[in-house]
Formats: structure tokens, sequence, C-alpha cells
């Protein structure tokens, strides 16, 4: 191998036995511990350059060297095909996921399973509905005079409205209700979506234009409606395990991932499906998570709905938490899919 490969293997043993041990990485282990086919002298040489690059340092008075994140850019930059997970965790986790009942508990388990393959802290965003599209407008009819709208969408969120129309209807009407609307409707984004019903009232036959009308309001209330985004976390004391990872700082990460909208922005990064994006220390826009990295993806049914990642500190497995965090997001998108 030439010079620049022998330095990069140098320092990828660097990252290897650092996020293992905890401790600085001297020469001696390198040649002990790694196969580099090269003498110490040779590896002090190496490490003499990386340093002077900035990707790594000598943190006090102690003989090894830790990564800078500069060091862990360039690691992760170089090993950015994600290496996928062993047939068994695979299984694990589709089997996990699979049983989950509803999108609720399907973000719950996620969030469980990334916090525990990881170990560190687990963020899933709820689908943001101005991404959904309706997949389908149920009409179901309670009574002659009273209706419920079930609007079910490709993120696998479902809305239920009832409706009292101050008329009687007929089954037939019902039927014809119901068509109408999913033919204005099924395949829109939601935002076109409720143009298209504030429009249905015009080409309505005249003796259901009064319960179109009511109809539409209803559905236009719930196709714009915006509720707070949603969050689901987990694993934070998986952090606490780590305290010297974070010096001075750990308080200030647990608070801002308190801080719904510092974890948002965090999860906006991740628009293109299937890519995993690492920002480490200073990268992060919150000074507050400077000393930890995030490693983050969408997911969804083919179209990206939402974000999920990990928190943890710069000190991290990339190339485990990367792979974990592909799997779950693939296994999400494929269940939200075939829902």
């Amino acid at each position: 191998m030439n010079a620049d490969e022998r330095r990069f293997a140098v320092l990828q043993a660097i990252v290897a036995d650092y996020v293992s041990t905890q401790e600085p990485v001297g020469s001696k282990a390198i040649v002990d511990r790694h196969n580099l086919g090269v003498s110490s002298a040779t590896v002090r040489n190496d490490m003499a350059a990386l340093e002077e690059e900035g990707l790594i340092a000598q943190p006090h008075t102690s003989a090894g060297r830790i990564p800078t994140d500069k060091g862990y850019r360039l690691f992760v930059d170089r090993v950015a095909q994600v290496k996928p997970l062993s047939k068994a965790e695979r299984q694990a986790v589709q089997s996990f996921l699979e049983g989950a009942t509803d999108l609720d508990d399907v973000l719950r388990r996620s969030v469980r399973l990334l916090a525990q393959l990881t170990r560190q802290v687990a963020v899933v965003q709820y689908p943001t509905l101005t991404r959904s599209t309706v997949r389908h407008l149920e009409v179901v009819q309670l009574t002659p005079a009273r209706l419920m709208l079930v609007l079910i969408t490709d993120s696998g969120r479902v809305d239920q409205r009832m409706v009292d129309l101050g008329q009687v209807v007929t089954d037939e009407d019902t039927a014809r209700l119901r068509s109408m609307i999913n033919g204005a409707l099924v395949g829109q984004r939601l935002a076109e979506a409720s143009a298209r019903v504030a429009e249905l009232p015009n080409s309505a036959p005249a003796e259901l234009r009064d319960v179109v009308l009511t109809l539409s309001t209803v559905l236009i209330e719930t196709l714009v409606e915006h509720p707070e985004e949603r969050l689901v976390l987990g694993g934070t004391a998986n952090l606490t395990r780590s305290t010297a990872d974070f010096p001075g700082s750990l308080r200030q990460v647990l608070e801002a991932l308190e801080e719904q909208v510092v974890v948002l922005k965090l999860l906006a990064a991740a628009r293109e499906p299937g890519l995993v994006t690492v920002r480490i220390g200073e990268e992060n826009e919150s000074a507050d998570l400077h000393t930890a990295s995030v490693v983050s993806i969408g997911y969804g049914p083919g179209t990206v709905v939402g974000g999920m990642g990990v928190v943890g500190p710069t000190r991290m497995d990339y190339p485990g938490t990367m792979a974990a965090v592909h799997a779950v997001a693939r296994y999400v998108g494929e269940i939200l899919a075939g829902r």
C-alpha cells in the first residue's frame, strides 16, 4: 500500500482502538494489534503526519493519540459504504418491527431497537403530514344523519372525524359521496388534496351540495391541520454511561435533546431515502451538541415522510451505528408501504 493508504490504515486503527478502549492509542499498540506489516518507527512517523494534518491529537501528556473531529470525518467519509447488519441482526430487526400493531407501535419499537443496537440515544420523528399523500378516505354511515370520515395516508397515519349532516342521507348517497371524494383525493399530496376538496361543492349534484359542503369543511380542517411535530425519544440513559465522552457538557447535550426544535432540525437534513447523514461535533448547528455526533436518515414508503437517527458521543462505532440506522429505516419504510 502507498503512504497515503498506510496513513489512513493507521488512522483507522486509532479510531477502532479508541472507540473500543476509550484509551489514547500508542504506536506499539497499533503494531501489536493491527497487522499493518510495518515497523513501530514507520507508524510513529505516520502518526506525526496525521497529527500535523489535524486528524489525531495528543490529549494531555499521554504517549497515545486520539482522533479529532476532522479525523472522524475523514474516517466516516472513507467508510461511507454502509456495512450491512449480520443476517441474525436483520432477522431480529424484522421480526421485532413486524409485530407492531399500528404506526405508534412501529415508531416506539424503532426507537427501542435503535437504542439497543447502538447503545446511544435514538430519535424518530412522526411522519409529517405535509409530505404524506392520501391513500383512501372511508365514509361510514353511523346514523341516517351522521357520518364518520376515516382519512388514511401513505405514511400510515389515520385521522377520524364524526360529522353531523343536519339532513338524512341514504346508503346510496353515502356510496356516491365516498366515490366522489376519493376520486378527488386519492394519490394527492395533502396540500393539493385540500384545494381539490374545496372545489367539490361546485361540482356536486344539487341534492347533495349541502352535505358535500359540510364534509369538505371538515376534511379541509383535517388535511390542513399541523399538530405539533411529534418525536419519540429512547435510550437517554445510554449517554450517562459515557460521561467521560462529554467533559462538562453532558447536561447541555441532554437539555438540547429535550428541545424538540433542535432535534427536528437534526433530522431535517435527512431528506433522501436510504442516505445516511453523519454530523460530527462542531458540524452540529446547536452549540450544545458540539461534543456529540448525530447519525440520521429519512424513512418512508418510497418517499421520505420523516427522519430517524441516533445521538451519541463523537467516540462512537460509526460503521455499526450507520448500519443500524440504515436497516431500521429500511424496514420501517417497508412496513409503511405494506400497510
